[in-house]
């Protein structure tokens, strides 16, 4: 078989490696996690970034990155933290499991391993908070090993590369196939971030430059590219609805717990609330039987606190009562004013938010 220009299949295929590594020579993008040509990658640096990287963007990822690597330069630093300074430096990045598991991954290695990350996918795996990607991304790029990195990027790549109309999820399993077999011994890790690069500023999801891609010639899905990957329908996430509760005490401290480590926002201090449920609005006098603490002077805020999680969506209604007793096990007295001191989730910001604009406090 050939392709329509006469040029064999099988040397495209061969060909395709050094071409992006070519194209990635002269336009590779600057990052402050990412090694200049020619010196050694730092893994703790390549650590890092993959795990802020994961569902936010390079964008976003650069300053938070700096401001950790200046307070925690190395493995042994960052183990040494406590947690809730890691959640506060986190604040912004969300999916706030990926920093629990940060800090446990950093304290895993500090403690057995010298500060030192394993340099194959197989030891990198036993690692919280590393999966596939995150273990391939590290073994290739920091150790330069071989090991096929896949990321949406890359899969956008692979669909269009070799027209693969199946919708994502469901060919997952075969761009991670395609991938695999492009991915070179030589230069293992710059190939991975070529490709990524490629992904993010060439093959973009939206009006692709076809034309100064260094896959353009042999690309089987060119014609249709700005259509590839294709997507199952999103199914609707459902709605959930809960009871937020703002106690405070007599010297205007406010009540916070702090939410069970496993699970959604695991680790991270709240204000007590009922239990999100989907459905009907949580009634108010049932939800007055799940106070913490014993509290009078009742008062429902008008309008909702609204939010959406990945896999559903959030309404809160928000009762306000002055509360007497000491705060239990897991539970706080936090003034008002310090709140800003804590690693408080979006979620919570917006409750601070909508109590602050009910009183008519515009901060």
């Amino acid at each position: 078989m050939t392709m329509p220009n006469d040029i064999p299949v099988a040397r495209v295929i061969r060909d395709r490696p050094a071409a992006i590594l070519a194209w990635y020579d002269r336009h590779r993008r600057s990052m402050p996690w990412r090694a200049l040509p020619g010196d050694t990658p730092n893994p703790y640096h390549v650590w890092l970034s993959e795990i802020m990287l994961q569902q936010t963007t390079v964008a976003t990822v650069g300053a938070y990155f700096r401001r950790f690597i200046g307070r925690w330069p190395d493995m042994k630093a960052l183990a040494a933290a406590d947690l809730d300074d890691v959640l506060h430096a986190w604040q912004g990045l969300g999916y706030y499991a990926r920093a629990r598991n940060l800090h446990r991954c950093a304290v895993a290695v500090a403690g057995t391993r010298a500060g030192i990350l394993p340099d194959t996918e197989a030891e990198l795996l036993t690692l919280p908070g590393i999966g596939r990607y995150t273990a391939a991304a590290i073994a290739s790029i920091a150790f330069n090993r071989r090991a096929t990195v896949v990321d949406g990027n890359v899969e956008r790549v692979m669909a269009r590369l070799y027209r693969v109309e199946s919708p994502l999820p469901d060919a997952k399993p075969a761009l991670y196939a395609l991938a695999e077999t492009l991915t070179p011994v030589e230069r293992p890790g710059d190939y991975a971030q070529a490709v990524m690069d490629l992904g993010a500023t060439v093959c973009t999801p939206r009006n692709p430059q076809c034309l100064i891609c260094p896959w353009s010639n042999g690309c089987a899905g060119r014609d249709i590219a700005a259509e590839l990957p294709r997507r199952a329908p999103k199914k609707a996430r459902p709605l959930r609805r809960g009871i937020v509760f703002w106690l405070t005490n007599a010297s205007g401290a406010v009540l916070l717990r702090r939410r069970p480590e496993k699970g959604l926002l695991g680790g991270m201090m709240e204000f007590p609330s009922t239990e999100w449920r989907e459905g009907q609005s949580v009634d108010i006098g049932e939800a007055r039987r799940e106070i913490p603490l014993p509290a009078a002077e009742w008062r429902q805020l008008p309008g909702i606190v609204e939010h959406g999680f990945t896999h559903f969506r959030l309404e809160l209604t928000v009762l306000t009562g002055a509360a007497s007793g000491g705060a239990g096990n897991s539970m706080l007295w936090c003034p008002v004013d310090r709140l800003a001191d804590l690693a408080l989730p979006t979620l919570m910001k917006k409750v601070v938010r909508h109590v602050r604009e009910a009183d008519g406090d515009p901060r």
